[in-house]
């Protein structure tokens, strides 16, 4: 089974050297807003890496958002996620979060609809505090439309701290949106698009669970029925 959740959950393939059009992405800073994002662990932070992941503004302020390809492969959720928020040097300076519920749209299903690659997961709390009081959090924006600057930041699994890129996204799709920059290899999934405002408008995922090269990254288009979803999930 790790085996294959090791296939299901990259997202991103190798591929040839970037055409030199294509941005590069570079290490991430580290900061407090930087640090709402992490990788996915299997059991904790010594097992498998499952994608990354980042916190949203929730109602209980414990909502974090990927791509339903990491936290339900084939439609079932996966039990004893973690997160580690701002991890980098193999060191987890905000703690591992439990991962209590994993909410995706059923039209996801077994099939993997792309239309419907994303995921919201309710963490418990660590310490007695829930974590956006810890992180803060992202605020989620739907029905932005394309051509948005946008900054993408993930945890490949050859890397033991994060990179990021910044560009515009385009329209592959009305339901499928696109960001290109080379460097978005397996592990990346989920990561989160975050606006000039701050704003969360996509993660890597949908088409090719998020490209078939670590050049070119997709993402569902936030809409009504992403919308929809977070407000089951407690947004």
């Amino acid at each position: 089974m790790l085996l294959s959740l090791a296939v299901a959950v990259t997202g991103c393939t190798s591929a040839g050297p970037a055409d030199n059009a294509i941005p590069t992405a570079h290490p991430a800073p580290a900061d407090p807003v930087g640090d709402r994002i992490g990788p996915l662990f299997m059991d904790d932070t010594d097992g498998m890496r499952a994608c990354t992941a980042a916190v949203v503004h929730s109602r209980g302020r414990n909502l974090l958002i990927t791509a339903a390809h990491c936290a339900a492969p084939r439609g079932v959720p996966l039990d004893d996620l973690v997160f580690a928020p701002g991890y980098r040097d193999r060191r987890s300076p905000h703690g591992s979060w439990p991962v209590t519920e994993v909410v995706v749209d059923p039209r996801w299903g077994p099939e993997e609809n792309e239309g419907y690659d994303v995921a919201f997961l309710t963490v418990g709390p660590l310490n007695g505090r829930q974590i956006e009081d810890v992180m803060g959090a992202y605020p989620l924006a739907t029905g932005l439309g394309f051509g948005l600057e946008v900054t993408v930041t993930g945890y490949p699994n050859n890397a033991v701290s994060p990179i990021t890129c910044a560009g515009r996204t385009t329209s592959r799709s009305n339901t499928q949106q696109r960001f290109d920059c080379a460097g978005f290899t397996d592990g990346t999934s989920g990561s989160p698009w975050v606006t000039e405002k701050g704003q969360v408008i996509g993660v890597i995922g949908g088409y090719q669970q998020g490209g078939n090269s670590p050049e070119v990254s997709y993402s569902v288009a936030f809409g009504d029925r992403l919308a929809d979803l977070y407000r089951q999930a407690g947004g």
